[in-house]
């Protein structure tokens, strides 16, 4: 399995609170983590890189090549819960932590299937079989006057209240995990972004990139280029996971700075 990763502050903020972490040869499988944090007073870098760092702690004590697929799932949902009831027990008793949060999208992956654990509006994408689909649902405003037939979905991509989300890890003392599976083949790519990727770079364009001559390494900084040419007004991460040899290797970036595209 080939994988990338980078992680961009962007064009108007100061502070980077996205964290992404690859991790390979994972206890038997492969780790891929992006959260978005959330608060102020650099609260939600905190945040963010507390839950990468609770989530790999957690797998890794739990998580054993033999387990089944419910097992793995529940796997990452106790993970991500655990995450959630340190972040907010710190977030309780700490003023200046006060109201810090953060998304998350984790995945664990095999050469045959996927488990996908999330809160929150980054997202997860499989490119597969000549299309992408989106694995998870958003927790967000927007997704909700979407679902209820208040807005539509070219309304949702300038609502002024599209950043606000629903559900957060951290911000409450319990939170409800999805968790999804899926199969994939020798060929597919995952991505795992912010929705500072999301939010600025359709899902063609999104195709487009991932399945161009580049190798992964070039599909990702492409992919942060065009949110960055979009303006750039969050924070950007980008994960590649490829089920394939396309090459690419493990690549991580500065969180606290913002590479020139």
């Amino acid at each position: 399995m080939q994988t990338a990763h980078r992680t961009d502050a962007g064009l108007i903020r100061l502070i980077n609170e996205d964290r992404a972490a690859v991790r390979d040869e994972f206890n038997g499988f492969t780790l891929a983590i992006v959260a978005d944090g959330m608060g102020g007073h650099q609260a939600g870098e905190i945040a963010s890189q507390m839950a990468i760092e609770l989530v790999e702690t957690e797998m890794r004590s739990v998580l054993t090549a033999d387990m089944n697929v419910e097992q793995r799932k529940d796997t990452v949902r106790g993970a991500i819960s655990v995450a959630n009831d340190r972040v907010f027990e710190i977030a309780s008793k700490q003023a200046r932590y006060q109201g810090m949060g953060t998304t998350v999208v984790a995945a664990l992956a095999t050469s045959t299937d996927l488990v996908i654990g999330h809160i929150g509006d980054s997202r997860a994408y499989l490119v597969s079989d000549g299309s992408i689909r989106q694995l998870t649902e958003d927790h967000s405003l927007v997704n909700e006057l979407i679902k209820s037939g208040q807005i539509t979905q070219e309304e949702a991509s300038f609502h002024p209240l599209r950043n606000v989300v629903t559900r957060a890890l951290g911000t409450d003392k319990q939170v409800d995990v999805d968790v999804v599976h899926t199969e994939w083949r020798t060929g597919d790519v995952l991505l795992l972004c912010s929705d500072g990727l999301s939010g600025l770079v359709g899902e063609a364009e999104l195709y487009s990139v991932i399945t161009d001559s580049r190798d992964l390494h070039g599909k990702v900084d492409r992919l942060v280029e065009r949110a960055l040419e979009e303006g750039g007004g969050d924070n950007i991460t980008v994960v590649l996971l490829a089920n394939d040899k396309l090459g690419g290797a493990d690549v991580t970036t500065d969180p606290g700075r913002r590479d020139d595209a």
